[in-house]
């Protein structure tokens, strides 16, 4: 943790600002141990590993330690990175572009193992602010823990430890695994200082119903309640389908002759699946195997999101024809 990072920090609690009481152990301009403190309430919260943790996954609902145990196990052994993260990123982000991000306070909902918290660092923002709940962080801050301007944060998306200062909010395919996804994005939408901008992607409902007949089933009763290790083992054989079709069929068709290609079942999502090699697309596999929670939002319950913060300029796009990516202005 950097020690600028408390000029945004404020205790979830009642919010008041946050000090440092001490630091046990320094790596360069990194608080590596130590202990943070409310100069109101005087709460105590550690610094643990380099990230500041204001969560206790002991006391938190078992729906939400499920998935933050989930989904760190995850980001802690899927930590590749891939080239197509910058181009896929913006996709998710639309209309929002790389030239964005420069001179931005920003935060993001949901960082994984932190590979678009180092991407809006790279792309100008004066500070990024990655949030999670799970052991993810250990990931997230191993890959920024050397840019300036990147900071992790273990906490609780409904009770972010942050002033209203950002000017720029983001939150990419998590909102849709947290038990109340609109009361995730109001929260996220709360810590945006008048006149910035929020963004959101999520899974989209419509054309999504195959997932919801057929794999949901499997993965809330099966495969999000298996060890992770075993799943990691079992999900090679569904990527393995995935990866041959997607590499042999849709990539190749797709080039042939797009009109013919758009025929088929799920062309957008599984045609740009196959731009990934083999890592990736069993890293996306397990992710949708993994997640004890999981919703699929329609359009209008998507737009109701925007309309509950009172945003303007809203743009709602439908992005590989099986999701959604929203953008507005915070009144």
């Amino acid at each position: 943790m950097k020690e600028k990072l408390l000029d945004i920090l404020a205790c979830p609690t009642c919010g008041g600002d946050i000090l440092l009481a001490y630091a046990s152990k320094y790596d360069g301009r990194e608080i590596i141990e130590g202990v943070l403190t409310c100069k109101k309430c005087t709460r105590e919260y550690k610094v643990v590993r380099g990230v500041p943790r204001f969560i206790d996954l002991a006391k938190i609902e078992d729906d939400k330690a499920a998935t933050a145990e989930n989904f760190g196990w995850q980001w802690t052994n899927f930590t590749q990175e891939d080239p197509k993260y910058n181009e896929q990123f913006l996709g998710w982000l639309q209309p929002v572009t790389r030239e964005f991000f420069k001179n931005k306070v920003i935060l993001e909902g949901g960082c994984g193992k932190g590979r678009h918290t180092k991407l809006a660092a790279e792309w100008g923002a004066t500070e990024v602010v990655g949030i999670d709940l799970g052991d993810g962080v250990e990931t997230a801050f191993a890959m920024t823990r050397e840019m300036p301007n990147a900071h992790i944060v273990q906490c609780d998306i409904y009770r972010l430890p942050f002033k209203k200062v950002f000017d720029y909010a983001f939150s990419v395919g998590v909102l849709h695994h947290t038990p109340e996804p609109k009361k995730a994005f109001v929260s996220l939408a709360g810590k945006v200082k008048k006149g910035g901008h929020i963004s959101a992607w999520v899974y989209g409902a419509e054309n999504n119903e195959w997932i919801t007949n057929y794999v949901d089933p499997v993965r809330n009763g099966f495969t999000s309640q298996i060890s992770q290790p075993l799943l990691y083992q079992l999900s090679k054989l569904p990527t393995l389908s995935v990866f041959l079709t997607t590499k042999l069929f849709y990539r190749p068709l797709n080039a042939i002759s797009k009109p013919i290609a758009n025929k088929l079942f799920y062309n957008e999502y599984l045609n740009h699946l196959g731009t990934f090699g083999w890592r990736e697309q069993h890293n996306i596999v397990f992710d949708h195997l993994v997640a004890p929670t999981a919703f699929y939002i329609s359009k209008n319950d998507f737009a109701s999101w925007w309309e509950e913060i009172k945003a303007k300029d809203i743009s709602i796009i439908w992005h590989n024809e099986n999701s959604w990516c929203g953008f507005g202005r915070i009144n």
